[in-house]
């Protein structure tokens, strides 16, 4: 891991879920960062840059990415791993 990615893995381990954000929960801290797999292959991890904030329910739960797949995610919560990429990246904007 690059020195750039890891501090940007710390900015985004400071965030609140991406998802409880996006579903206007309360801001839930202690998250879980999540690397992104859209446009990567199965055994590929995505670039350290492109990683969400997530707590640990919306990341390995139920109702999370890894527990719903990324068709399930979309359809419960209207919004893909790129979308919410997109709001993580505004939301560290200075």
């Amino acid at each position: 891991m690059s020195a750039a990615g890891k501090r940007h893995m710390e900015r985004v381990a400071g965030l609140s879920c991406a998802v409880c954000e996006h579903v206007g929960l309360p801001p839930t801290f202690g998250v879980e960062v999540h690397h992104i797999r859209e446009g990567q292959g199965a055994a590929q991890r995505a670039d350290d840059t492109l990683t969400l904030p997530l707590c640990v329910e919306h990341h390995r739960g139920q109702t999370g990415i890894h527990g719903l797949g990324r068709k399930g995610f979309y359809a419960r919560y209207k919004i893909d791993e790129l979308g919410l990429l997109a709001r993580t990246l505004e939301r560290l904007e200075p």
